[in-house]
């Protein structure tokens, strides 16, 4: 199967898990049995300058990022870091994290959420 890019749904979240701004989400799967029932997101994330994804803790499941472009401030459980193009982070099933784009430079990811 191939998915067109403009076959890609594209959604707006203001204010993300009480963060700053709009977040815009592509979501790249249409439902979890595309992922064999085993995550519920494979999606490409764009933060433009001053958006943000609030702290969340992720109870039954996994998140991780692929930092596609831009630079942001990444809450890893608690210890902010920053995050280039090209890093990845992973927010492990009972932890926390959160983004934010403090530059002046959209930022792009990938996000991936698996069941634990």
């Amino acid at each position: 199967m191939i998915r067109k890019s403009e076959d890609c749904k594209v959604e707006y979240r203001e204010h993300m898990r009480d963060g700053k701004g709009t977040v815009e989400i592509t979501s790249f799967i249409e439902g979890d049995q595309e992922l064999n029932d085993k995550g519920r997101l494979f999606a490409k994330i764009t933060l433009k300058p001053g958006c943000s994804i609030g702290f969340h803790v992720h109870e039954k499941d996994s998140e991780l990022f692929y930092i596609i472009k831009g630079t942001a401030e990444y809450n890893d459980n608690g210890e902010i870091r920053t995050v280039n193009a090209g890093d990845v982070t992973i927010c492990p099933a009972g932890t926390g994290h959160g983004i934010e784009n403090k530059t002046d430079e959209t930022v792009e990811l990938v996000a991936v959420i698996v069941y634990a």
